[in-house]
């Protein structure tokens, strides 16, 4: 009987420690997938380069730069060799070198009095530029000055970038001011973790954005691995710019968009992936930068050029109180903020035409 009930409690104890096993085992294999899971979400899937085999054909004009990658662009006003000044454009967030707004938009009277010349860039990975996987704040910088080196636009160039074309704009005065003959800033993005802002005021111009972009920011920021899979899925809106939120547009944005914006054609913006256009590009703005726009050096100590920033007081995505800031730590800069104006204020009609005199100081 003893030997009976140790028998039983033996097979009881076996099978116990069997289910047990395999309970861990099935909970081991779970978990392996599930990790597997998460790490394949999070991986963006390959850019689609233009002109291979799998990617969108090449359309527009290129340069090759030094390291192999190209550089799309599209040509604006008089021709180049006959031109008096020569401007690059630095295209925002979700758009291209299509969507040059103070080129596209500036009359041909200005053009041709002044002999004015824009060459409007694909910045890396939009459109038909290629993507740049050592895509940097410096390297963009440089990707432009070798650019106008290739376009032989000479010694020296203007710059203008509007939104995140601004940030590169702020990278050129850092690394190549001694390229630039001028420089315009139109409602630049701002990195809240840049160190000479404030902790106070950057702090509270960021608790004052729509909670999708607060998210969102601080994934590009702190776990910038993390940027593709949040802009992604489908359990909560990706950043404002990506949803097209209403929320971050100005009524004057609202209106711009129905009469401009709106009508014109994105579809190839993305074309080698969003990863390597939108995300790189949040990932690189937002990020931890190599200097600090706020303790920029005046380039022009002679007044041999000038840097003007634009921006408007009802602007949503790059708030107007930064701006200030930057405007008051940097006196070399022609600060211009303009009423009842928002992030889209240069598609206003005549806006372009007010940009460029300003910065040529040209008077009406």
């Amino acid at each position: 009987m003893a030997l009976g009930s140790f028998m039983i409690n033996l097979i009881t104890q076996s099978i116990q420690e069997s289910i047990q096993g395999l309970f861990k085992k099935l909970l081991l294999v779970s978990l392996i997938g599930l990790l597997a899971w998460a790490y394949q979400a999070t991986r963006p899937p390959p850019p689609k380069i233009c002109g291979t085999p799998d990617g969108p054909p090449i359309t527009a004009p290129r340069i090759k730069l030094s390291d192999g990658r190209h550089l799309a662009y599209k040509e604006h006003g008089v021709p180049k060799d006959k031109a008096k000044y020569k401007f690059i454009y630095i295209h925002g967030f979700d758009s291209c070198r299509h969507h040059a707004v103070v080129a596209n938009y500036l009359s041909p009277e200005t053009v041709d009095s002044l002999g004015i010349y824009i060459v409007a860039i694909d910045r890396p990975g939009y459109c038909e530029s290629d993507p740049s996987p050592n895509w940097t704040v410096k390297s963009i910088a440089l990707d432009v000055e070798e650019f106008a080196d290739k376009l032989e636009l000479g010694e020296k160039f203007y710059l203008i970038g509007f939104s995140m074309g601004g940030q590169a704009v702020w990278s050129c005065l850092k690394y190549i001011p001694h390229r630039l003959a001028g420089a315009t800033l139109l409602a630049p993005a701002v990195n809240h973790w840049w160190s000479g802002l404030p902790a106070n005021l950057s702090a509270e111009v960021f608790n004052a954005q729509i909670q999708q972009d607060r998210w969102a920011l601080r994934v590009a920021h702190y776990a910038p691995w993390l940027t593709y899979w949040w802009n992604t899925q489908k359990l909560f809106p990706p950043i404002g710019v990506i949803a097209h939120t209403p929320k971050i547009f100005s009524s004057q944005d609202k209106e711009l968009i129905a009469q401009y914006v709106g009508k014109e054609d994105k579809s190839s913006v993305k074309q080698q992936g969003e990863y390597e256009s939108l995300h790189r590009d949040l990932i690189l703005g937002f990020g931890t930068w190599e200097f600090d726009p706020t303790e920029l050096k005046n380039p022009f100590p002679n007044n041999e050029g000038s840097v003007h920033l634009w921006q408007g007081d009802e602007d949503i995505l790059a708030p107007v109180k930064l701006q200030r800031y930057i405007a008051e730590k940097l006196p070399w800069i022609h600060y211009h903020e303009i009423q009842g104006a928002g992030h889209l204020f240069p598609y206003v009609n005549g806006m372009s035409d007010t940009i460029i005199k300003t910065q040529l100081s040209v008077e009406d």
